[in-house]
């Protein structure tokens, strides 16, 4: 017997005859485990699988045994008797366990049945190779009533299912680390980062700053930094002064911002004389570790250049194709945001998607694979790619997003951060040297993942190439 494939509809009391029998199949994933285990409040290391879910060869990993029993409920609450049942009992016996990849044959068939609206089914577990894992007899209540239900969904359950950032943290803590200008980090939010990325081993922090106020910070945060190099400057602009000086010394090689405002901080970086500037324009990527992507989102610029022309453009998507290869991304796919896929003489945006994609084809932006413009919906999802039928070599796997100007991108980044959830980091780049540019709301996870990303592209700078390849990207 198998569940209605329109809706669900029960049996009631009257219509069971002993010997029905329903069953499901089920392939047991570590979504599922990691679910019952929030669900449950069950931290037993035996049923948890590895952080990284994509991983289902995890045969060591146990599936509890009380899921198993909430796949018999689901049986007889969906099919058998189905809509309207309530338990009275439940016991079990089980000869063995259940694995992340196996699968699963849940069975239940009616042995009895009592004073309505009694009703007594066998219940089975079987493994992948057929042999009984579970067994027990359940006592309900069957429905007197024909139910049918529509079909439906259950609200959806959003899961950090990649954690990209772990693996950024990881293969920067095989470089050297980076001797880095910190400016005022003199609040506990900002200095715990310092120090959490200096025990991590990813920068060799210098402080500059009031010393009266990152003490107190440390004393807040119960840091000790008595081992650190602080330079005690109490004026913000003079710090941010103070820690382009060190990089103009050859003192540090990455700044990272504490305390301070952001314009503050860069003021001192663009200044003309004495400043960090290149021949590229400075630009600030975001990025995003987003549970539902199988890499990590990049969005440009959202925090510096307000209203770009098509030259600072170049230098934004240039800047963030060589940011995601210094994070392993051997040929990044970028998408130039319009509000639509074709371009419009009405909207700015899409003529310069278009100028720029073909300024990629000839050459003239340069390791990634551009294209433009496209929609927010079809740069990142395949199915509304495939739905305006577009010819792209981007569409729908997006891994850069390039936004027409500040504000799109920085609504965009925020929204993404908190409505979605995702975890932010932040670099500025096209200076001298990177520029941790975190908001001062960011956590500690959010600066250290900012140093990892400052020590791949630096070691990007000095090699031409990433340290290392992210297994998952362009797929």
């Amino acid at each position: 017997m198998n569940a209605p494939v329109n809706g669900l509809k029960n049996r009631t009391w009257d219509e069971l005859k002993l010997g029905d029998t329903a069953s499901i199949e089920k392939r047991v994933t570590s979504r599922d485990l990691f679910l019952f285990a929030h669900a449950s409040g069950n931290l037993n290391p035996l049923n948890i699988p590895h952080l990284d879910v994509q991983n289902e060869s995890s045969t060591s990993v146990v599936a509890p045994s009380m899921w198993l029993g909430s796949l018999i409920s689901s049986v007889l609450g969906n099919i058998l008797p189905g809509p309207g049942t309530l338990y009275r009992s439940q016991d079990f016996e089980f000869m063995g366990r259940a694995h992340v990849g196996d699968l699963l044959k849940i069975t239940v068939t009616l042995v009895e049945k009592k004073e309505s609206p009694s009703a007594v089914f066998s219940t089975m577990v079987t493994d992948s190779k057929g042999a009984c894992i579970a067994s027990g007899k359940a006592t309900v209540d069957a429905p007197l009533e024909n139910v049918y239900l529509s079909p439906h969904e259950l609200p959806g359950l959003l899961m950090d299912e990649h954690d990209h950032f772990h693996r950024l943290i990881e293969e920067a803590k095989k470089l050297d680390p980076m001797p880095t200008a910190v400016v005022c980090p003199d609040d506990a939010t900002s200095l715990s980062g310092t120090i959490l990325a200096m025990e991590e081993g990813l920068i060799i922090p210098i402080l500059i700053g009031s010393r009266l106020q990152i003490q107190k910070a440390a004393d807040e945060a119960q840091l000790d930094i008595s081992q650190i190099e602080l330079i005690d400057i109490t004026d913000h602009k003079k710090a941010a002064a103070k820690a382009v000086e060190l990089v103009h010394q050859q003192k540090v090689t990455a700044i990272m911002k504490g305390n301070i405002h952001s314009d503050e901080l860069l003021s001192q970086v663009v200044k003309k004389e004495g400043g960090l500037r290149t021949l590229r324009r400075i630009s600030h990527v975001f990025v995003l570790n987003v549970a539902t992507l199988n890499q990590p989102l990049f969005i440009t610029d959202a925090a510096i250049n307000i209203a770009p022309d098509l030259p600072t453009k170049v230098d934004i998507i240039q800047n963030a194709i060589d940011l995601a290869r210094a994070c392993g991304i051997t040929l990044p796919y970028v998408a130039i945001l319009s509000a639509v896929e074709t371009v419009s003489f009405h909207i700015p945006s899409s003529m310069d998607a278009a100028i720029l994609a073909k300024m990629a084809d000839r050459g003239q932006i340069t390791g990634g694979l551009v294209d433009g413009p496209l929609a927010m919906d079809n740069a990142i999802d395949m199915g509304a790619a495939i739905t305006k039928h577009l010819t792209s070599p981007v569409a729908g796997k997006a891994q850069i997003l390039v936004v027409p100007n500040l504000e799109a991108g920085n609504m965009l980044a925020k929204q993404l951060t908190f409505i979605s959830h995702a975890q932010p980091a932040g670099l500025v780049l096209g200076a001298q040297v990177p520029i941790m540019l975190t908001s001062r709301a960011d956590n500690e996870r959010a600066r250290l993942a900012s140093c990892a990303l400052a020590q791949l592209f630096h070691a990007f700078q000095l090699n031409g190439n990433p340290s290392f390849t992210l297994s998952n990207a362009n797929t």
